[in-house]
């Protein structure tokens, strides 16, 4: 029999786009209450989500879902008091909606400037994370936006779960409920649906594996904000303070492998090579690294792996970490620039002109000198949440904040002025 209750993408996404004329309207205190009053509700609801979670959680078992994945997926009562904090936080950040900047005198007496305003609808792809339906919702709120976010169906339930919280507090503040716009359909044909919706979808965001990203930028319509995998470099230069190095290495490696913002790749200058290897191969064993070196180094480390190029093009996301010495400065530059995904580039050196050169010569979206890879993250770099990371040079580079889901527009105040 026929499914006659197939969901509707194009009406959704023209019932959304009516939305975000409401929402771009909104005071930055109509806001503000509607922020947290939603993390109050997810609060006040935990149980009841946490229900829902436990059904995604069985079914991802069933279906073999891999332990790193389960976590990602699950929530626990301290997960969901994350979550109402990073979107109560999101509340206090400034409101970049009507910012005008700029403004600058003509000869001719009028004023030009540019003012930020909302993008108008977003649409979210992801993969496994509830917290990101709750807090990409609560930064498009508070960036003036609407947003449709169609979760992957082993999350559906959460998801759900968390929908129903955010549309009670909008329902009670008589705000169109589709602002937020959850997708209950997890089928494929919803994603082809909605990337073709380019006079109703401003942008799309994908977030998930290399597979997911590739999939949407291939077959949508409308631009899209790329993260394709980030495979981030370390480079301890020949001026490296070693206790430096190898505190940050282990950081940048270690404590979140399956992080976007992990290295993936060590550079060692061959200067210094001989007396740090031997520190980061001690440094990194206690973690049980898997390591692929190079032939210069390969000797410094028990049952490492001879390195191929494809592991230099790798991400790893496990502790799991590819090695090459490197004969100069330049030769590090160069590897970078030929292997790089354009996330973060570390360099660790006391040089300052080294570093200084560093900065200008890699245009990734994050580079950093003396300091963990780790915080190549929107809340660490002051942006309060993100709604994602860039590795495209278009509109957001970089971690993507509230300014990012804004664009500008021109305004021009005269008084009576007319072109000869």
């Amino acid at each position: 029999m026929e499914n006659t209750n197939k969901f509707n993408m194009a009406n959704k996404a023209q019932q959304v786009k009516i939305a975000s004329r409401v929402i771009a309207q909104l005071t930055t205190v109509q806001k503000n209450t509607l922020l947290n009053s939603m993390a109050a509700a997810i609060e006040s609801n935990s149980e009841q989500v946490l229900t829902e979670n436990a059904k995604d959680i069985a079914a991802g078992k069933a279906k073999g879902l891999s332990d790193a994945m389960l976590d990602r997926l699950l929530l626990t009562k301290q997960r969901i008091s994350d979550i109402s904090d990073a979107i109560r936080e999101i509340a206090t950040l400034k409101d970049p909606v009507g910012d005008v900047n700029n403004l600058i005198l003509r000869p001719n007496g009028l004023q030009v400037g540019k003012m930020r305003i909302p993008l108008g609808v977003i649409a979210m792809i992801y993969e496994a994370r509830p917290n990101v339906t709750a807090e990409a919702a609560a930064l498009c709120i508070k960036s003036g936006n609407a947003v449709i976010l169609r979760g992957g169906s082993e999350a559906i339930h959460s998801n759900l779960a968390l929908a129903t919280c955010i549309h009670r507090v909008l329902k009670e503040n008589n705000i169109d409920e589709n602002i937020v716009a959850v997708i209950p359909d997890t089928s494929r044909d919803v994603i082809e649906q909605l990337l073709k919706l380019r006079n109703t979808i401003d942008l799309v965001i994908p977030r998930g594996g290399e597979g997911l990203i590739r999939y949407v930028t291939e077959n949508s319509q409308i631009p899209v904000i790329q993260h394709f995998k980030g495979v981030c470099h370390l480079y301890i230069d020949k001026f490296a303070d070693l206790e430096k190095a190898v505190a940050i290495l282990v950081n940048g490696k270690t404590q979140k492998p399956s992080a976007c913002n992990a290295f993936e790749t060590l550079l060692v200058h061959q200067d210094i090579a001989g007396g740090f290897l031997p520190l980061a191969a001690k440094a990194l064993s206690s973690f049980n690294v898997q390591v692929h070196a190079c032939r210069q180094s390969l000797t410094h480390f028990d049952q490492a792996q001879l390195a191929t190029d494809d592991d230099y093009h790798a991400e790893y996301l496990a502790q799991e970490i590819a090695i090459k010495v490197v004969d100069s400065y330049q030769q590090a530059i160069d590897h970078i620039n030929e292997y790089t995904s354009d996330h973060t580039e570390v360099i660790v050196s006391q040089d300052t002109s080294r570093t200084q050169n560093f900065i200008r010569q890699i245009n990734s979206s994050v580079v950093m000198v003396n300091a963990s890879s780790r915080f190549s993250d929107g809340g660490q770099l002051g942006l309060g949440s993100e709604i994602g990371i860039s590795t495209s040079k278009l509109h957001a580079y970089g971690p993507m904040g509230l300014s990012a889901l804004t664009t500008e527009k021109f305004i021009v105040l005269g008084d009576g002025q007319v072109r000869s």
